[in-house]
C-alpha cells in the first residue's frame, strides 16, 4: 500500500534523537541543512532520474550521463549555486561522469602545481568549463609505480617547446576518466627531458581536441578503453586511451610551480619546496576516506532496512515469522558495519583537521609532520576502501537472493565503488608504505627524536612491549582505556616484531620483500588504532541530543570490539590479551549487539539518504518492498512483450523437433 510506512515500528523504538543524530553524521547543523536542501532538490526533479539506467546500451547509458552533466550545469547557473552547493548536486545526482575529474583532479592539479601565472589564464576557463580537461598520469604499462611512467616531455630551445610523445605502446595513458570522449584539455604526466638529461615527471597542460569541431588534434589518437564491471555502474564514464606523436606544446604549458625549464633549456629548482604537492595528496586522500563512509553507509542503510522488513522461520500457531535482523547472526555481520559507517565518518572529519593543519605547516615551512600525515593517509585510504568493498559485498549477501538484482541497488553501489581498492594508490602498495614509516619509527626510537601525531603511541614502546591487559570481567571492556592500550599495544608489538625480523637480514630492502605480508599486516593494527582512537577522540567532545551519545558509544565498541574478535590472533599471539579476556571481550559484543538492535533502523535514518540517492528497492524508506520488487520485474525490456525475440527462430524449431522425434 502506497503511504503506509512498514518500518513505523521500528522507528518507534529508537531510544535516541534522530535529527540531532543527523547534524552528527553531517558533521555541523550547517552540512545537515545544506544536503538536506540539495539532495531533496536533486530527488524532486524528473531531469535527474535513474529509472532504468542499469537495462541502458553503453552508447545511451553515456549519451545520457552527458545530458545529465550538462543538465546539472543548467541548474548550478540558474538556482545561482555556490561552489559548495554545486559540489553537493554533483554528489547526489550520483552518476560517474567527466566533471568528476574536471573538478576533483584538474582543477587542483592547476592549483597545486601551476603557478600565480599559470592558474589565471586556466582556471577561470576551467571554472567557466569553457574548456574540460582530466588528469592523464597512469598508462598501460605502470600505475603504482609513478617514476616509472614512459610518456616524455622533450625540450626543443629552437622553438621554445616541449615535444610531448609516446615512445612505445605501454606508454600509452590508459585509465583518466573524461579522457575518452569528453575533454578537451589534459594534465599529462611525462619524463621532462632538456639537454640530453631526464629529470623525472612532471605536469603538463595539453590541449587534445579542437574547441572548433571537438576532433582529435593532429599527433593525438585518443578514445575510450571499454567496457567496465558492471551495468550502468562507472560505464556512465569515458576512461580513455591517449597516444602523442610528437606532440608539440609552448614551454609554459608546463606546471612550474615547484620547477621550470628556461628559454635555453635550463632546468630550475623554485623557491617553493617540493612538499607542498604533498598537500594536494592529502587532500584528495582525505576525500576518499570520506567517500568510503558515503558509499559504506549506503549498502548498511539497504541492508538494515531490508533486514527488518524481511522474515523467514519461526512463525508459531500461524503469526508472523521472525525479522531477519532479529537473528544473531545477521547482527554479527551486520551491526560492525553500521559501526564501521560512523566510524569512517569521524576518522574522515579529524583528516579534514589534518589536511589543515598540514597546509598551514607548510605554508610555514614546517615540514615536520609531512612523513606522519603522508603515512596515515596512505593506510586510512588503504584500510577504508578495502573495508568498503567487503561490506558493500557482504551488505548484498546480508539481502539474501533479491540482493543480487538491481533494483537491489547493491551490485551498482559495489560496480562503481570497487575501484576506489585501485585507483589513487593499490592499496596493498599503500600499506606498505606505511609499513617503511613504521620501521623507520621504530629504527629511530633510541635517537631522542620523538614520535608525532598518530605514531606518538610509539614513544611508551617499552611500557606497551611489557603491559598487559588488566581486564577481569566483561564491562571492563566498555573503557577506552582499556581498548586504546590494547589497540597500541598489538600495534606496536607487531611493528617491533617485524622490525627484529628485518635486522637478520644482511640487506634490508631483501628482509622488506621478503617480510611483506608480514609488514601489511602490522601496517592495519597502525591504522586500525587511528581509527579506534579518533572514534574514542569523538566521544570525549560535547554531543548534544537525547540518547546520541549514548549510541555513539554502544557503535565505538561494536567497532572495537569486533576488530578484537576478527584480529584475535594478533591480541592473543602478541601476549597482551588471555584467551579468557578475549571471550570476556565477546561476551561484551553480544551484548552491546543487543542493545543496538532496536536503533537499528534510526540510525541509518540519521544517515539522511533520500529513495533517489540509494536508489534501492530493499532500501525504500517506507520499506514497502514486495509490490515494488514485482512492479520493477515488469519494466525489464524482456517483458514488453509475451513472446520474446528469437523464439520463432531458434525455439519453435527446437520444440517441433522434439514433438516429431518424441516416442509417447
Amino acid at each position: 500500500m502506497e503511504g503506509v510506512d512498514y518500518l513505523a515500528d521500528e522507528r518507534r523504538k529508537a531510544e535516541f534523537d534522530v535529527n540531532e543524530m543527523k547534524i552528527v553524521w553531517a558533521g555541523s547543523r550547517h552540512n545537515f541543512e545544506l544536503s538536506d536542501r540539495i539532495s531533496k532538490l536533486v530527488a524532486n526533479d524528473p531531469g535527474f532520474s535513474k529509472e532504468g539506467r542499469t537495462m541502458l546500451p553503453r552508447k545511451e547509458l553515456f549519451k545520457n550521463t552527458l545530458r545529465k552533466a550538462a543538465y546539472a550545469w543548467k541548474r548550478i547557473i540558474e538556482l545561482r549555486l555556490s561552489e559548495e552547493e554545486a559540489a553537493k548536486l554533483r554528489h547526489f545526482v550520483d552518476e560517474p561522469a567527466f566533471t568528476d575529474l574536471h573538478w576533483g583532479m584538474f582543477i587542483p592539479a592547476i592549483k597545486g602545481q601551476g603557478t600565480d601565472e599559470q592558474q589565471k589564464k586556466w582556471l577561470p576557463l576551467a571554472y567557466k568549463m569553457q574548456i574540460i580537461g582530466c588528469y592523464a598520469q597512469t598508462e598501460l604499462g605502470h600505475g603504482s609505480n609513478v617514476q616509472g611512467l614512459e610518456t616524455t616531455a622533450t625540450f626543443d630551445p629552437q622553438t621554445d617547446e616541449f615535444v610531448i610523445h609516446s615512445p612505445t605502446l605501454t606508454s600509452s595513458k590508459w585509465w583518466p576518466g573524461g579522457l575518452g570522449k569528453v575533454s578537451t584539455h589534459a594534465v599529462v604526466y611525462a619524463r621532462l627531458i632538456t639537454n640530453g638529461k631526464d629529470y623525472g615527471i612532471n605536469g603538463f597542460i595539453v590541449q587534445l581536441r579542437s574547441l572548433e569541431d571537438h576532433k582529435p588534434l593532429p599527433g593525438v589518437t585518443v578514445g575510450d578503453i571499454g567496457m567496465k564491471f558492471g551495468n550502468g555502474a562507472y560505464n556512465t564514464m569515458d576512461n580513455g586511451v591517449l597516444r602523442f606523436d610528437h606532440v608539440r606544446i609552448p614551454r609554459d604549458q608546463m606546471l612550474m610551480r615547484v620547477s621550470q625549464v628556461t628559454k635555453e633549456g635550463k632546468y630550475v629548482q623554485s623557491d617553493v619546496p617540493r612538499q607542498l604537492l604533498y598537500g594536494t595528496m592529502v587532500y584528495v586522500r582525505q576525500t576518499i576516506v570520506s567517500d568510503a563512509s558515503n558509499a559504506l553507509s549506503r549498502a548498511v542503510c539497504i541492508s538494515t532496512r531490508y533486514s527488518a522488513v524481511r522474515r523467514q522461520f519461526g512463525s508459531q500457531n500461524g503469526g508472523q515469522e521472525i525479522q531477519v535482523i532479529d537473528y544473531k547472526t545477521q547482527q554479527n555481520r551486520l551491526f560492525p558495519l553500521l559501526a564501521s559507517a560512523y566510524a569512517f565518518r569521524f576518522v574522515g572529519e579529524w583528516l579534514k583537521w589534518l589536511y589543515t593543519d598540514v597546509t598551514q605547516r607548510l605554508q610555514a615551512n614546517d615540514f615536520s609532520t609531512l612523513p606522519e600525515a603522508h603515512a596515515c593517509t596512505a593506510g586510512l585510504k588503504s584500510l577504508t576502501t578495502t573495508a568498503t568493498a567487503d561490506g558493500i559485498e557482504e551488505c548484498r549477501k546480508l539481502c539474501g537472493g533479491h540482493g543480487y538484482l538491481c533494483s537491489s541497488g547493491l551490485p551498482e553501489l559495489f560496480a562503481v565503488y570497487v575501484p576506489a581498492c585501485t585507483y589513487e594508490g593499490d592499496n596493498t602498495v599503500l600499506l606498505l608504505q606505511v609499513a617503511r614509516f613504521l620501521m623507520k619509527t621504530v629504527s629511530q626510537l633510541g635517537s631522542g627524536k620523538k614520535p608525532v601525531g598518530t605514531i606518538a603511541y610509539m614513544g611508551r614502546i617499552e611500557h606497551l612491549m611489557q603491559c598487559r591487559s588488566d581486564v577481569k570481567q566483561v564491562k571492563d571492556w566498555l573503557k577506552p582505556s582499556a581498548v586504546v592500550e590494547a589497540f597500541e599495544a598489538r600495534a606496536a608489538r607487531m611493528s617491533v616484531a617485524c622490525a627484529q625480523n628485518l635486522g637478520k637480514f644482511d640487506n634490508p630492502e631483501e628482509g622488506f620483500a621478503e617480510l611483506a605480508a608480514d609488514l601489511a599486516e602490522a601496517a592495519v593494527a597502525h591504522c586500525q588504532l587511528i581509527v579506534v582512537s579518533k572514534f574514542i577522540e569523538k566521544l570525549q567532545q560535547d554531543i548534544p541530543g537525547k540518547g546520541v551519545k549514548q549510541q555513539l558509544e554502544v557503535l565505538c565498541g561494536i567497532y572495537s570490539l569486533f576488530l578484537l574478535h576478527k584480529h584475535q590472533g594478533d591480541f592473543l599471539g602478541t601476549g597482551y590479551i588471555t584467551s579468557k579476556q578475549a571471550s570476556l571481550a565477546n561476551d561484551q559484543l553480544r551484548a552491546l549487539y543487543s542493545q543496538l538492535r532496536p536503533n537499528a533502523i534510526s540510525l541509518v535514518d540519521a544517515f539522511n539518504y533520500t529513495d533517489h540517492f540509494l536508489d534501492s528497492i530493499l532500501g525504500r524508506y517506507d520499506g514497502n518492498v514486495y509490490p515494488k520488487l514485482y512492479e520493477a520485474a515488469w519494466k525489464d525490456p524482456l517483458n514488453q512483450s509475451d513472446i520474446a525475440d528469437g523464439f520463432h527462430e531458434y525455439i519453435r524449431p527446437l520444440l517441433k523437433q522434439q514433438l516429431r522425434t518424441a516416442r509417447l
